[in-house]
């Protein structure tokens, strides 16, 4: 793939994977795969802008209706889209409904935008995978058709041994780690054709089983303060998401806006990237 440079603004569009859950910065604030892409894209490209639209918990209909029509007002060179598996996830799933929601995404986003790029999310080793694994496959083969369809690039982070490897997820065993984070970052730098700065997929040394009692009290723990809490979201209608919306999305004015560092030589985190101005959704 030809090395491309030129991409001087970025959206990501999608759910807590994309919002950067949970790679948590001293402040409590999470970065993620996004927001360390678009530092390295930032410290390469001087007036570089970029807008993390991303909302924890969102489900793909919800995605299509509160972001993917701001995301498309801004007018990046480049734009990513996550979106889907927390739909897979649920015990119950209209897969024919998530990839047609999905595939408007697309169609909106992928003319607005001079490089769209789609994912195969990663998936934790377990029995949790196995039972949606069928969910998935046809999910991501959608996924596949779609970026043939609309000329987007796919990184594949489903068939990832090293992502998938459970030292690379958070204590929620739902979202990755820093570690993790920084993989999908360079994978999606690599997927843009930018050279190599390190093995993204690289395996983990060999793992060393805890014994039964540490595997009893981490599972105890996973589920006292992960497990139910999530389980009496889902039977009482809520999600993780309600109330907030992307870092760089404006409720009030109903519009997305982008943010840029003052130093683009030396970036630093985008939580501390200044506001530089808004861009009315239509479309």
């Amino acid at each position: 793939m030809e090395i491309n440079a030129g991409y001087t603004s970025f959206v990501a569009v999608g759910d807590s994977f994309t919002e950067g859950m949970s790679d948590h910065l001293p402040d409590g604030s999470y970065r993620g795969w996004a927001d360390l892409l678009a530092a390295r894209l930032a410290a390469r490209t001087p007036g570089f802008r970029y807008a993390n639209l991303a909302v924890r918990g969102k489900l793909i209909g919800q995605i299509v209706d509160e972001q993917v029509r701001p995301a498309a007002a801004l007018g990046a060179d480049l734009v990513t889209l996550v979106g889907g598996l927390n739909d897979v996830l649920r015990p119950k799933c209209d897969l024919d409904r998530v990839c047609g929601r999905l595939e408007q995404a697309v169609e909106h986003l992928a003319p607005r935008c001079r490089q769209l790029v789609l994912m195969r999310s990663p998936g934790r080793r377990g029995p949790v995978l196995e039972r949606f694994r069928p969910r998935m496959d046809a999910l991501y083969a959608h996924i596949d058709a779609l970026a043939r369809r609309h000329g987007a690039v796919v990184v594949d982070l489903f068939a990832s041994r090293a992502l998938a490897d459970p030292r690379m997820w958070a204590a929620d065993r739902l979202h990755l780690n820093a570690e993790g984070h920084r993989r999908v970052a360079e994978a999606v730098w690599q997927a843009l054709g930018h050279p190599p700065e390190s093995d993204w997929d690289a395996p983990l040394p060999a793992f060393i089983r805890p014994g039964w009692a540490a595997r009893r009290t981490a599972d105890a723990r996973f589920a006292r303060e992960h497990l139910l809490p999530w389980i009496g979201r889902r039977l009482s209608g809520r999600s993780s998401g309600d109330g907030r919306t992307g870092a760089q999305f404006s409720a009030e004015l109903g519009e997305a806006f982008w943010v840029s560092p003052a130093d683009h030589t030396n970036p630093g985190p985008v939580t501390d990237w200044r506001r530089v101005g808004h861009t009315m959704s239509s479309g």
